[in-house]
Order: structure tokens, then sequence, then C-alpha cells
């Protein structure tokens, strides 16, 4: 039998910007280290980044070599974030 109570769920549409580093895996692990930091600084210093995680409109998904970035505002912004990581 079907429960009484109702759900209030609410359904939301993310954007994903997937990133990784390429020869990730063939670097020494120290190098490894200072690459996942270097792109962390340089998705941190995008301004869309800092707009939608102040807005409470991003998820992070670490992945090892790279991560996902799941934006929950508009698609535009995304494709900023990507356009500016891909000029770095």
């Amino acid at each position: 039998m079907p429960s009484e109570q109702s759900l209030d769920v609410k359904f939301e549409i993310g954007h994903v910007l997937f990133i990784d580093i390429v020869g990730y895996s063939k670097l020494f692990i120290n190098e490894q280290s200072e690459q996942i930091q270097k792109l962390k600084e340089i998705v941190r210093a995008t301004e869309q980044f800092r707009i939608a995680e102040g807005e409470g409109k991003l998820l992070r998904l670490p992945t090892g070599d790279g991560g996902a970035l799941v934006f929950r505002t508009s698609p535009k912004r995304r494709c900023c974030a990507q356009w500016k990581l891909v000029r770095r």
C-alpha cells in the first residue's frame, strides 16, 4: 500500500563540465600532486566558478586526475568556464 505522505521532490537540470589532465598517469607522484593543485587554482580563478559556488549552485566531483563540475545554473555559465579553462 503506498504511503500517504506526499514527497516534496524538486528536480533541477545540471550542466556538467568534465576536466582531466592529459598524461597524468605518466607523471611522477609529486608531479601529479602539483598538477592537481595547479588545475584547482585555475578552476577556482574563473569567474563562473566563483559565482556559481557563491550562489550554492555548484557541485564538485573529484575524479583523481581531474574532476566534474556540475553547474546548476544556465548552460552559458558552464560554457564560459569551459572556454576560459581551454584558453589557459
